[in-house]
């Protein structure tokens, strides 16, 4: 597949640089040759002092704050212009390597020569005929075709996760009008059930949940307030072939001593009970569920119970979709610079890392190039809280990079958010997978989201201890029974 690197002009000082256009022709795999990092040079009308600064970029480059001006054209333009909150003073971004072709699991790659051309898109988007592997291997779309975008929004939903992260998380939340910085830790988990390619004695899937795609859930241990909020998200596998069939939710309400359905059915991606503080003054309340009433704790009324088990966009955003919700549209192919495999840690390792004034900087870490893949879904199902998403994929590896989201049909940003993952294939203490070798998973270790609508909210989830290998038969009955939230999660 032919590739183009597109010139992009940026504004100010040093920045008369861009992307080089064209000049090495694409492998037989559709993308750039590995290890060949882009070229920045002066654009037209660049002064002659500016024309002297043309150079290669090369893995191992450090880039500081004030060097990010060289960086616009291997950014999205939505991180662009929001570059302020997503870099900050002091950084010290290091390019990774340019185009790495990162290797998955075997079993992976098994699966998908197995069922290659097996996996289809109906004129509504849904997925059929797919067992395991990647559905449509990036040689197989054609561009040109209707259905390539949502081919693709496929591809990213059925990437290759391991058996899905468990670890601990901190979410920071960061309202703009209203109260301050709060907080939150506890526990959560991203489970695949279905699809599983290394589970083909077993029909590909986990017995203890064989109607489910994937099982999520977690619970809160601070701040006081949030304590033993637990919930369990279980997408069943008709939502492949229907997108508006809901998940079966359920949630813990602490003050009720009981487990609820949640009072959002349906949700798109990955659920959050709404654990967040609205109206706080300062005073050091910390009511939950949108209420300052209750003196910092879950109202057991039924009413507050319904508010809490309502789902909440924060904390795990952009890391499922169902792809069958959105009209899909390709809006191109661009080299772009992504924290796909970052080196520093954070939460719980590095407790204190700084992340900027802005609390959303992850600039101070490791960027590769990489080549994506950028798709525009318009959501079918209007009244919820974003009507167009534009999500940024990986290539060569599926991952999602970039989530940017809009409302009133595309007009006004709502969101824009970075994901931040880390290679197990790269770490040394990174557990083996049952029975020998590695994972070679990318785990979602963090994500940063600034709230444009918001007036300049934000918030940052870190889980730099994940890990994705099969948990213990005990663990695995615990995690995929909602049962379990009675019981002490």
């Amino acid at each position: 597949m032919p590739w183009n690197r597109a010139r992009a002009r940026i504004s100010g000082g040093l920045a008369a640089l861009a992307l080089l256009v064209g000049g090495t022709a694409a492998n037989a795999d559709g993308l750039p040759p590995e290890n060949e990092c882009p070229v920045l040079t002066n654009i037209p009308g660049a002064s002659p002092a500016e024309d002297a600064t043309s150079f290669r970029l090369r893995e191992g480059m450090l880039l500081h704050f004030a060097d990010v001006l060289l960086l616009g054209s291997l950014l999205p333009p939505e991180i662009w212009r929001n570059r302020d909150q997503f870099f900050n003073d002091g950084m010290r971004l290091e390019l990774g390597p340019c185009h790495r072709r990162y290797a998955t699991a075997e079993w992976y790659d098994v699966a998908t020569k197995r069922f290659a051309g097996q996996s289809q898109v109906d004129e509504n988007g849904n997925l059929r005929g797919y067992v395991a592997g990647q559905p449509f291997p990036p040689d197989t779309i054609d561009p040109k075709s209707p259905d390539a975008a949502v081919r693709w929004a496929w591809n990213a939903e059925r990437r290759y996760r391991g058996a899905g992260p468990i670890g601990k998380f901190r979410l920071v939340d960061m309202p703009s009008r209203v109260g301050g910085i709060q907080t939150y830790e506890g526990n959560w988990f991203w489970l695949q059930t279905g699809h599983r390619a290394d589970l083909a004695d077993s029909g590909y899937a986990l017995p203890v949940a064989p109607d489910t795609e994937w099982v999520a859930g977690g619970y809160f241990s601070e701040p006081t307030p949030a304590w033993n909020l637990a919930w369990r998200q279980l997408r069943p596998r008709e939502t492949a072939l229907q997108y508006d069939h809901p998940d079966d939710t359920f949630v813990y309400v602490p003050t009720m001593k009981k487990m609820r359905r949640a009072a959002s059915g349906w949700v798109d991606g990955l659920y959050m009970p709404r654990y967040r503080v609205s109206g706080d003054s300062g005073g050091g309340a910390m009511p939950i569920g949108g209420n300052i009433a209750g003196g910092g704790a879950i109202n057991p009324n039924a009413g507050e119970s319904i508010q809490v088990t309502e789902n909440l966009r924060r904390g795990f955003t952009g890391l499922a979709v169902r792809p069958n919700a959105y009209n899909w549209k390709l809006q191109g192919e661009r080299v772009v610079l992504a924290p796909i495999n970052a080196t520093r840690s954070g939460y719980p390792d590095d407790r204190n890392r700084n992340f900027g004034e802005s609390g959303l900087s992850v600039g101070n870490d490791r960027w590769d190039v990489r080549y994506a893949v950028v798709i525009q879904g318009t959501l079918k199902e209007r009244g919820l809280e974003y009507d167009v998403m534009t999500l940024w994929i990986d290539y060569q590896t599926a991952q999602p990079l970039y989530v940017v989201t809009r409302r009133r049909g595309g007009q006004q940003m709502e969101e824009v958010g970075i994901l931040v993952s880390r290679y197990s294939g790269d770490l040394t203490k990174y557990p083996d997978w049952p029975g020998g070798g590695k994972a070679n998973v990318f785990d979602p270790v963090a994500e940063v989201f600034y709230e444009v609508s918001e007036g300049g909210s934000g918030w940052r989830r870190e889980s730099y201890d994940v890990v994705s290998v099969p948990p213990e038969e005990s663990e695995l009955r615990r995690l995929t029974s909602p049962g379990f939230l009675d019981r002490g999660h």
